[in-house]
């Protein structure tokens, strides 16, 4: 199915900000195929960095107030997209609080991709962000390149699978690859790395436990003991 960009009212200037070199990390997770577990190890790495310090979550997936038992906000970082001059300031109280050092910051489900224009100004607005920020991108990593190329750290999360090793080979090029990894499949870390010319920083293993925390609504406050490997991606 081919994807619609949003449509965005006219804008007389969209206010954007320098990047301060004090500014907090900024990992953004993307997937180049559905399925592969994006969604859950962003909001994994999410609610443990926010053991640590403050925690921004940016959703452009829409799959993460349904992981985390949200409810659906009434307004979201898809109005602050379509805005006829969206400010920084105003992203703040697009945010859902889920803990005292966790919020989410989400847009609505449908089928536009963001405009390029307003990626590019989330881009610096993050980027300069005091809170360690972790970007859910989806699978729109082609036109959320502005994203990746302002994070400290952008991540690409893939099965040991031919077809989506392949969807990967023709996207852009991570700095790293989280591998939810399958018993009884033919690739292995090895591979990954080599087909993909980046190492593989953490590899997870596909856990029944995750699903069912998520229908459990339990997901942020009991987190899956599967998902502690990511703690090595905030060191």
């Amino acid at each position: 199915m081919s994807h619609q960009v949003c449509e965005v009212l006219p804008f007389q200037e969209l206010v954007l900000i320098q990047v301060s070199p004090a500014a907090s990390p900024l990992l953004v997770f993307h997937g180049a195929k559905g399925g592969v577990g994006t969604s859950v190890v962003a909001a994994g790495t999410a609610v443990l960095a926010a053991e640590r310090r403050p925690t921004l979550l940016v959703d452009l997936a829409g799959d993460q107030a349904m992981i985390f038992g949200l409810p659906t906000p009434s307004a979201s970082l898809s109005d602050w997209m379509r805005a006829d001059q969206p400010h920084p300031d105003s992203l703040a109280r697009l945010e859902v609080p889920f803990s005292p050092r966790l919020s989410l910051l989400g847009v609505q489900m449908g089928r536009c991709l963001p405009p390029a224009d307003r990626l590019r100004a989330l881009a610096q607005v993050l980027a300069n962000e005091p809170r360690t920020v972790v970007v859910d991108l989806g699978r729109l990593a082609q036109p959320g390149v502005a994203l990746l190329q302002a994070a400290n750290r952008s991540l690409l999360v893939t099965r040991p699978c031919y077809m989506a090793l392949r969807a990967a080979m023709t996207g852009p090029s991570p700095d790293g690859v989280v591998l939810v990894a399958e018993r009884g499949r033919a690739l292995g870390r090895r591979d990954v790395s080599s087909a993909l010319g980046v190492p593989v920083e953490v590899q997870l293993w596909t856990d029944n436990a995750v699903a069912r925390s998520v229908d459990a609504g339990i997901f942020g406050s009991r987190l899956p003991r599967s998902l502690r490997p990511l703690e090595g991606l905030l060191s």
